[in-house]
């Protein structure tokens, strides 16, 4: 059975397989299976981006169904 990877582990394969891309230490074959284990990770990362946005909203929601959004700090 496969392990579910979280969003932190994908999101370090993807920088490694960047890494291993920018290196220009890899035969044209394996330059292309790292490049499409990275877009694997690329879109296991906007998956998870993408639900946490959604919980985000929906703790934001408002008691009438409306939205408020607000800016958020990162500092």
């Amino acid at each position: 059975m496969a392990t579910k990877i979280n969003f932190e582990g994908s999101l370090q394969k993807l920088e490694e397989a960047v890494e291993q891309l920018e290196s220009g230490n890899l035969t044209l074959d394996q330059a292309l299976k790292v490049f499409s284990a990275g877009v694997k990770q690329a879109e296991s990362c906007r998956k998870s981006l993408h639900k946490v946005e959604l919980q985000v909203e929906q703790l934001l929601q408002q008691e009438d169904g409306t939205l408020q959004r607000e800016p958020f700090d990162v500092e």
